[in-house]
């Protein structure tokens, strides 16, 4: 919660999101709410590929078929740095959407907006942040999950969690 909203604020914004798109026009409120649930939702998942080791991550039930439908339609795909032209540019829509619509009702919210790191080395900045569906999301951190890319974040987080343990003993 903001600290300017209250709990009933928060569960009429909730509920708010679940209502289609064309209820609203361009209300703020709705975008903030959305931008809420988003970096929400990109916190949690930096946490846990910062405390699991990612590759025994799976993100939802369907990950292999996200992962090889992703990988035949992708093949060469750089994963580790995403270059927003890859995602954004028209040609490349037009290779994501057929791409995407296979997921429709395989994965739920599959189309809703979320928050994709750029480099996967590094955390959730405005700088390294772009927006993508969700299930470009899942797509592509499935990939760097099994693909190795994103246990640097793993592995940082394993050795200062060392580091502080080390300055901290008794000599």
């Amino acid at each position: 919660l903001l600290p300017t909203q209250g709990p009933g604020e928060a569960a009429a914004a909730a509920h708010a999101l679940s209502l289609p798109a064309e209820a609203f026009g361009n209300d703020p409120r709705v975008e903030l709410a959305w931008a809420m649930k988003a970096h929400q939702h990109a916190e949690v998942y930096f946490n846990l590929i910062s405390s699991v080791d990612p590759k025994f991550l799976n993100l939802t039930k369907v990950d292999d078929q996200i992962y090889s439908e992703f990988r035949k339609s992708f093949k060469d795909l750089k994963i580790d740095v995403l270059d927003p032209e890859e995602l954004k540019s028209e040609s490349a829509k037009e290779k994501w959407r057929p791409f995407c619509l296979r997921f429709e009702g395989v994965v739920e919210d599959f189309n809703y907006g979320t928050l994709l790191r750029l480099d996967c080395r590094k955390d959730y900045t405005e700088e390294n942040t772009i927006f993508a569906t969700r299930i470009q999301f899942f797509a592509i951190e499935i990939a760097r999950n099994r693909e190795g890319c994103n246990s640097v974040v793993y592995s940082r987080r394993k050795e200062n969690k060392k580091k502080k343990e080390g300055g901290n003993k008794i000599k």
